[in-house]
Parts: C-alpha cells; structure tokens; sequence
C-alpha cells in the first residue's frame, strides 16, 4: 500500500487502545506521526473510536479518566502537528 493510494481519503486514527490507561501525549504523538509518515500527514484525523458510555459488554469510562484522554489527545496531536507540519 503506498501514500497514492490514500488520495482524497482520510483516515481517523484512533489513539487509544485501553478503556482505563491514559496514554502520554508523546505515546499519542508518535502514534500519530507514524501513522501519516505512511499514509500522508494530510490524510491524518486523530480522535476515539468511542464516546466513553456504555455497552452490552462494559462499564462507562469514568470520566475523569475520560477527559484525561482527551488531554493527552490534544497534547499529542498539537506535538505531532509541529512534528508533521514543522517543515
């Protein structure tokens, strides 16, 4: 698979793998970086696969463990913006 093959198509990444680990924001980065230094820095959308409630099969996120999260997102996709775009 190679970048011309993304033209015209964003990919939402989803930055976070574990319902109770809040992630660093430099994980979060590097994440994101290695993702669009494959598929194209425009390509790119951070964010969830989620909105933190509940299912059949869990419990809801607290959300103090929730908005933790999506500070550690900000953080790591403002570090990936200067990282992707610094040039």
């Amino acid at each position: 698979m190679n970048k011309k093959s993304f033209a015209y198509k964003n990919i939402v990444l989803n930055t976070e793998f574990n319902k109770y680990l809040v992630e660093h924001p430099e994980v979060v980065a590097e994440r994101i970086v290695r993702y669009a230094n494959v598929l194209g820095r425009e390509n790119v959308i951070a964010g969830v696969d989620c909105g933190f409630g509940t299912n059949a099969q869990t419990d809801q996120v607290d959300p103090e463990i929730a908005w933790a999260k999506l500070r550690a997102l900000v953080e790591g996709a403002e570090l990936a913006t200067r990282a992707l775009w610094s040039t």
